[in-house]
């Protein structure tokens, strides 16, 4: 054991005379690199064992659990790399401008983490908020509600880390931080145009808020806006996706919802009311047509069984408005139970009660009593044919 001892002392002895004999030969970056490079391979290694061990502790757990770990991958590695280099710069032989170049980098680098951790923490928590929360329920105004607000405010609040984040690491250097100084000093006309650069911006992020805090629109609303029917797809930070019935999209600033009119059908609940016309003749059978709508309306699954009526509107001069009521859970729903009602109500109209339909009144006034006329047109002032 003892002569072991003594040969280990002795390689040790060989190493460290040749390492000794080495450095004078190598530049003076290597030495100071070599232990950065040490630090940053630690720090890499270090996250590798603890994000092993953090994805082995939820490998079996449910999907949100191993979902927020592979969202915290990058943050940690980012941290501990960090936090290894501010061990290895003290410690690394840097001359006094090498080392305030890399605390300035660690500066950055940490200010960032803090930025990129806030903005992982915004998204898990908007994530644990919502998972209560189905957009797919037959009434689904509160996870409306909730998932609009958690939107929008995730994106604000987002916009407002990054700007932060950003002002902090221009500030931490010399001339921008001087240049910004004198720059808010200027109260003068660069203020007046910065102001005015600034108005579209600043007018869509108050929106936003006050969007966020009164909700005149949700995600999923039914709205009309600018005349096109459509659907709330998504509300940014800036603008509103409108899905119109037709695939198309309708983008509009958010500040329009705050200054202009528009209808939202959806507001206080999920449920609409659709609305059917007719137009017949005036010999139509009100109760028989209200008969068959009643049948078409309760034998179709996608009545709510809250709302329906039949009822005369209008009268006008060839024709009788008619108007059919029924509601659905949604507006997808609603819009699918007035075609039905449609094309089954014409269909009867067409099969039972064919005198119904629109029709044309003329009367023909022939000079002659005796002059001969087709069959079916009467003769004023004469015998018929």
């Amino acid at each position: 054991m003892e002569e072991e001892l003594e040969q280990l002392e002795q390689q040790v002895e060989v190493i460290t005379s040749d390492i000794e004999r080495l450095l004078p030969v190598l530049p003076d970056w290597a030495m100071p690199l070599a232990v950065l490079g040490l630090a940053f391979l630690v720090g890499v290694m270090t996250f590798r064992v603890v994000f092993a061990l953090l994805t082995r502790a939820v490998a079996r757990k449910d999907l949100f659990w191993r979902s927020l770990v592979a969202r915290t991958r990058r943050p940690l590695r980012l941290g501990l790399v960090v936090a290894a280099l501010s061990v290895g710069v003290p410690v690394a032989p840097l001359d006094p401008d090498g080392a305030d170049l890399a605390q300035h980098a660690l500066l950055i680098a940490f200010m960032v983490l803090v930025a990129w951790v806030l903005h992982t923490a915004l998204h898990i928590w908007t994530t644990v908020h919502l998972r209560k929360f189905t957009l797919g329920a037959e009434d689904s105004y509160l996870a409306r509600k909730h998932v609009t607000q958690s939107r929008i405010l995730v994106r604000l609040v987002g916009w407002i880390i990054t700007v932060v984040a950003a002002s902090a690491i221009l500030m931490t250097f010399e001339g921008v931080r001087q240049w910004g100084v004198s720059l808010l000093a200027s109260a003068g006309a660069a203020g007046i145009v910065v102001g005015f650069a600034l108005q579209p911006v600043l007018k869509n992020l108050i929106a936003g808020v006050q969007l966020a805090v009164t909700q005149p629109i949700r995600i999923g609303d039914a709205v009309i806006v600018e005349g096109e029917w459509g659907e709330v797809e998504e509300i940014t930070g800036s603008y509103v996706v409108i899905k119109i019935w037709d695939w198309r999209r309708l983008v509009v600033p958010l500040s329009y919802f705050i200054e202009q009119p528009f209808q939202n059908w959806t507001r206080d609940t999920s449920s609409l009311i659709g609305v059917v016309m007719l137009y017949l003749d005036h010999t139509a059978d009100i109760s028989a047509l209200r008969e068959e709508a009643k049948r078409v309306v309760e034998g179709s699954e996608r009545w709510d069984g809250e709302v329906f009526a039949v009822q005369v509107t209008d009268f006008r001069e060839r024709v009788m408005e008619v108007r059919v009521l029924a509601s659905a859970k949604n507006a997808p729903v609603t819009y699918e139970l007035r075609c039905e009602i449609r094309e089954k109500l014409i269909a009867w109209v067409q099969q039972e009660m064919p005198q119904a339909l629109p029709r044309m009144r003329e009367t023909v006034s022939v000079d002659g009593s005796g002059r001969p006329m087709p069959p079916g047109i009467a003769v004023l002032d004469g015998p018929a044919p």
